[in-house]
């Protein structure tokens, strides 16, 4: 199933959010205007604001704020990869140039500061102490996130419990907010809440698993990216773990190596220990159990057309190939 076809449900939905996008990143500032616009129309999934809707949806709210509430989502994502580019060197992004890569560093930081601010705006507008409240702590713990990524960048002593937590706090958590966004809108009791906040955050880390094996076997055409940009910055993922446990001593050794250097110099010889050890298969088995316990937290939703693209999009976090 395509994300088009996955949206459907919320189609009109997606309309209005994309309305309330453009009408929001206006900004005298010409420069503003141009990175902001390039970086939000450059070809993104928008799961983020459509677990908003759709949960949202399933709740069965009425009103309008959820469409504020899935831009406000979209501009702090969006802001995260305006740093993060700049942080990681990228020059691709998507199968575009980063916006630092044509823009600069300095503007790609100073716009990622502009949709974080604009964003806070946003959500003191929507006037729910609850709402700011989890935008708030949810923009703090990805902060945290990043810092302890980049702690954990050419450390070949990461294991598993380490990186599973820096994948729940620099993806998975804005997934888990913009969950239980839905839930609050829609009036959920706080055991409905927590459940749909667990859903996000199981289905942000599932997502971020598929991210890490694509790394090692997408086609850059698909995913808009280079192949092996993780080993380059020395970010130690679980396929690079796995080697390094279950692998013989030479090849635990190249990975350490290459972790701690960095560079794609030995990107062959890491490709092919990963593929000798089965590492892309196992972290495809621990996205999948991920995906189950997203699958098993909203199991006590009442049926209806959101639920049903809640479950799909569970598929589709692990299925996908870009």
């Amino acid at each position: 199933m395509s994300v088009k076809q996955l949206f459907a449900p919320i189609a009109a939905d997606m309309q209005a959010v994309d309305a309330v996008i453009r009408d929001r990143l206006y900004s005298d500032v010409v420069l503003i205007r141009q990175v902001a616009e390039y970086i939000i129309h450059s070809g993104g999934k928008r799961l983020r604001p459509a677990l908003v809707l759709f949960t949202a949806g399933a709740m069965g709210y009425k009103g309008t704020q959820h469409h504020e509430l899935a831009a406000v989502v979209e501009f702090i994502h969006t802001a995260t990869l305006l740093h993060d580019d700049v942080v990681d060197e990228s020059d691709l992004r998507r199968g575009n140039k980063t916006a630092n890569a044509m823009f600069g560093n300095a503007a790609s930081v100073l716009v990622g500061d502009f949709l974080y601010s604009r964003a806070f705006q946003m959500m003191v507008g929507v006037d729910n102490m609850r709402v700011m409240r989890v935008l708030a702590d949810a923009t703090n713990v990805i902060a945290e996130g990043e810092v302890l990524q980049l702690l954990n960048c050419n450390n070949a002593d990461v294991v598993i419990d380490d990186y599973l937590r820096v994948i729940r706090y620099k993806t998975a958590k804005l997934f888990e907010a913009a969950a239980r966004l839905g839930g609050i809108l829609g009036g959920a009791d706080s055991a409905l809440e927590e459940r749909l906040a667990a859903f996000g955050m199981h289905l942000g880390t599932a997502f971020q698993l598929i991210d890490d094996v694509l790394d090692y076997s997408a086609d850059e055409v698909d995913t808009g990216k280079h192949l092996g940009d993780d080993l380059a910055e020395g970010k130690p993922t679980l396929p690079l773990i796995h080697v390094m446990q279950k692998g013989s001593p030479e090849q635990a050794a190249l990975v350490r190596s290459a972790i701690e250097n960095g560079g794609r110099d030995d990107f062959a010889a890491v490709l092919a220990a990963i593929k000798d050890t089965c590492a892309l298969e196992e972290t495809r088995r621990y996205a999948a159990a991920e995906a189950q316990l997203a699958i098993d937290a909203i199991s006590t939703l009442p049926p209806s057309i959101f639920k049903d693209a809640l479950l799909q999009l569970s598929d589709f976090a692990v299925r996908r190939n870009h």
